[in-house]
Protein backbone atom coordinates (compact mmCIF):
# COMPACT_ATOMS: atom_id res chain seq x y z
CA UNK A 1 0.00 0.00 0.00
CA UNK A 2 2.77 2.44 0.97
CA UNK A 3 4.67 1.55 -2.19
CA UNK A 4 1.59 2.28 -4.38
CA UNK A 5 1.02 5.58 -2.61
CA UNK A 6 4.66 6.57 -3.06
CA UNK A 7 4.55 5.62 -6.73
CA UNK A 8 1.35 7.64 -7.24
CA UNK A 9 2.94 10.66 -5.58
CA UNK A 10 6.01 10.39 -7.80
CA UNK A 11 3.84 10.20 -10.93
CA UNK A 12 1.75 13.17 -9.76
CA UNK A 13 4.90 15.19 -9.08
CA UNK A 14 6.17 14.47 -12.59
CA UNK A 15 2.88 15.11 -14.40
CA UNK A 16 1.74 18.27 -12.55
CA UNK A 17 4.47 20.59 -13.94
CA UNK A 18 3.82 19.35 -17.48
CA UNK A 19 0.10 20.03 -17.14
CA UNK A 20 0.75 23.46 -15.66
CA UNK A 21 3.01 24.35 -18.61
CA UNK A 22 0.31 23.32 -21.10
CA UNK A 23 -2.21 25.77 -19.66
CA UNK A 24 -1.79 29.25 -21.08
CA UNK A 25 -2.48 32.23 -18.85
CA UNK A 26 -5.88 33.75 -19.49
CA UNK A 27 -6.63 37.40 -20.21
CA UNK A 28 -7.78 39.07 -17.00
CA UNK A 29 -10.75 41.46 -17.04
CA UNK A 30 -8.63 44.38 -15.91
CA UNK A 31 -4.89 44.94 -15.67
CA UNK A 32 -2.34 42.64 -14.09
CA UNK A 33 -1.22 44.27 -10.84
CA UNK A 34 1.48 41.95 -9.53
CA UNK A 35 3.96 39.27 -10.57
CA UNK A 36 4.70 41.12 -13.79
CA UNK A 37 7.48 38.74 -14.90
CA UNK A 38 5.37 35.68 -15.57
CA UNK A 39 3.98 33.89 -18.62
CA UNK A 40 1.58 36.11 -20.56
CA UNK A 41 -1.54 35.19 -22.55
CA UNK A 42 -1.25 34.45 -26.24
CA UNK A 43 -3.88 37.10 -26.97
CA UNK A 44 -4.97 40.62 -26.10
CA UNK A 45 -8.55 41.40 -27.08
CA UNK A 46 -8.63 44.29 -29.54
CA UNK A 47 -4.90 44.20 -30.31
CA UNK A 48 -2.87 42.38 -32.90
CA UNK A 49 -0.22 40.08 -31.40
CA UNK A 50 3.08 40.20 -33.28
CA UNK A 51 5.81 37.66 -33.82
CA UNK A 52 9.38 38.87 -34.09
CA UNK A 53 9.26 38.55 -37.88
CA UNK A 54 6.10 40.68 -38.03
CA UNK A 55 7.56 43.31 -35.68
CA UNK A 56 10.75 43.39 -37.76
CA UNK A 57 8.77 43.90 -40.98
CA UNK A 58 6.85 46.83 -39.44
CA UNK A 59 10.11 48.29 -38.15
CA UNK A 60 11.93 47.97 -41.51
CA UNK A 61 8.97 49.48 -43.37
CA UNK A 62 8.60 52.26 -40.75
CA UNK A 63 4.87 51.55 -40.56
CA UNK A 64 4.42 52.02 -36.83
CA UNK A 65 5.64 53.73 -33.69
CA UNK A 66 7.46 51.40 -31.31
CA UNK A 67 6.77 52.03 -27.62
CA UNK A 68 9.03 50.46 -24.98
CA UNK A 69 7.43 50.33 -21.52
CA UNK A 70 10.28 48.62 -19.66
CA UNK A 71 10.44 50.00 -16.11
CA UNK A 72 13.38 52.16 -15.22
CA UNK A 73 15.50 50.81 -12.35
CA UNK A 74 14.94 53.05 -9.33
CA UNK A 75 17.76 55.04 -7.80
CA UNK A 76 18.64 53.39 -4.48
CA UNK A 77 17.42 55.30 -1.45
CA UNK A 78 19.86 56.59 1.12
CA UNK A 79 22.91 56.72 -1.12
CA UNK A 80 25.79 58.36 0.74
CA UNK A 81 26.35 62.02 -0.13
CA UNK A 82 28.55 62.45 -3.18
CA UNK A 83 27.75 59.01 -4.59
CA UNK A 84 27.53 59.05 -8.35
CA UNK A 85 24.46 57.18 -9.61
CA UNK A 86 24.31 55.87 -13.14
CA UNK A 87 21.22 54.22 -14.52
CA UNK A 88 21.58 50.75 -15.97
CA UNK A 89 21.60 51.26 -19.75
CA UNK A 90 18.47 50.14 -21.59
CA UNK A 91 18.89 48.79 -25.09
CA UNK A 92 15.69 48.68 -27.10
CA UNK A 93 14.46 48.51 -30.67
CA UNK A 94 16.05 51.46 -32.52
CA UNK A 95 13.75 54.43 -32.94
CA UNK A 96 11.49 53.40 -30.06
CA UNK A 97 10.02 55.82 -27.59
CA UNK A 98 10.81 54.64 -24.07
CA UNK A 99 7.97 55.40 -21.67
CA UNK A 100 9.23 53.63 -18.54
CA UNK A 101 6.98 52.57 -15.69
CA UNK A 102 3.78 52.91 -17.75
CA UNK A 103 2.91 49.21 -17.77
CA UNK A 104 1.98 48.81 -14.12
CA UNK A 105 -1.56 47.66 -13.40
CA UNK A 106 -2.39 50.88 -11.60
CA UNK A 107 -0.95 54.20 -12.71
CA UNK A 108 -0.98 57.32 -10.54
CA UNK A 109 -2.59 60.29 -12.35
CA UNK A 110 0.77 61.90 -13.23
CA UNK A 111 2.04 58.64 -14.77
CA UNK A 112 -1.22 58.09 -16.62
CA UNK A 113 -0.88 61.60 -18.08
CA UNK A 114 2.76 60.89 -18.99
CA UNK A 115 1.69 57.74 -20.87
CA UNK A 116 -1.18 59.51 -22.65
CA UNK A 117 1.13 62.35 -23.75
CA UNK A 118 3.78 59.86 -24.89
CA UNK A 119 1.26 57.98 -27.03
CA UNK A 120 -0.01 61.28 -28.43
CA UNK A 121 3.54 62.18 -29.53
CA UNK A 122 4.24 58.71 -30.90
CA UNK A 123 1.01 58.64 -32.89
CA UNK A 124 1.28 62.27 -34.06
CA UNK A 125 -2.21 62.75 -32.66
CA UNK A 126 -3.80 60.00 -34.74
CA UNK A 127 -5.86 57.40 -32.85
CA UNK A 128 -5.55 55.16 -35.94
CA UNK A 129 -1.72 55.19 -36.06
CA UNK A 130 -0.07 51.83 -35.56
CA UNK A 131 1.46 51.55 -32.07
CA UNK A 132 3.73 48.56 -31.36
CA UNK A 133 4.02 48.13 -27.60
CA UNK A 134 6.63 45.91 -26.01
CA UNK A 135 8.91 45.28 -23.03
CA UNK A 136 10.57 41.89 -22.43
CA UNK A 137 9.37 38.32 -22.93
CA UNK A 138 7.00 37.12 -20.21
CA UNK A 139 6.37 40.67 -19.06
CA UNK A 140 2.86 41.81 -18.24
CA UNK A 141 3.97 45.45 -18.43
CA UNK A 142 3.60 45.48 -22.21
CA UNK A 143 0.29 43.61 -22.05
CA UNK A 144 -1.07 46.18 -19.56
CA UNK A 145 0.24 49.13 -21.59
CA UNK A 146 -1.23 47.82 -24.85
CA UNK A 147 -4.58 47.21 -23.13
CA UNK A 148 -4.44 50.73 -21.68
CA UNK A 149 -3.72 52.23 -25.14
CA UNK A 150 -6.84 50.45 -26.43
CA UNK A 151 -8.83 51.90 -23.50
CA UNK A 152 -7.57 55.38 -24.48
CA UNK A 153 -9.19 54.87 -27.89
CA UNK A 154 -6.22 53.86 -30.02
CA UNK A 155 -7.60 51.58 -32.72
CA UNK A 156 -4.41 50.12 -34.22
CA UNK A 157 -2.51 48.63 -31.29
CA UNK A 158 -0.04 45.80 -31.78
CA UNK A 159 1.45 43.95 -28.83
CA UNK A 160 4.89 42.40 -29.28
CA UNK A 161 5.06 39.95 -26.34
CA UNK A 162 8.64 38.75 -26.99
CA UNK A 163 9.93 42.32 -26.75
CA UNK A 164 13.65 42.98 -26.73
CA UNK A 165 14.33 39.38 -25.66
CA UNK A 166 12.83 38.08 -28.91
CA UNK A 167 14.42 40.89 -30.91
CA UNK A 168 17.89 40.06 -29.56
CA UNK A 169 17.35 36.30 -29.99
CA UNK A 170 16.77 37.04 -33.68
CA UNK A 171 20.09 38.92 -33.67
CA UNK A 172 18.43 42.18 -34.61
CA UNK A 173 20.05 45.51 -33.85
CA UNK A 174 19.30 47.36 -30.60
CA UNK A 175 20.23 50.86 -29.53
CA UNK A 176 20.82 52.45 -26.15
CA UNK A 177 17.67 54.28 -25.14
CA UNK A 178 16.94 57.30 -23.03
CA UNK A 179 13.53 57.59 -21.40
CA UNK A 180 11.15 60.32 -22.42
CA UNK A 181 11.45 63.00 -19.73
CA UNK A 182 8.68 63.17 -17.17
CA UNK A 183 7.34 66.46 -15.85
CA UNK A 184 8.61 65.58 -12.35
CA UNK A 185 12.19 65.19 -13.62
CA UNK A 186 14.63 67.95 -14.38
CA UNK A 187 15.50 68.24 -18.04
Amino acid sequence: MKRHLAAALVVAALVAPALAQQQEPFEPEGYRTDNYRAPVPATLAGARVLTTAQAEAIWHEKRGAFIDVMPRPPKPRNLPAGTVWRDTPRFDIPGSIWLPDTGYGTLPPAMDDYFRRGLERASHGSKSALLVIYCLADCWMSWNAAKRALAYGYANVAWYPDGTDGWERARLMTAEAQPEPRPDEGK
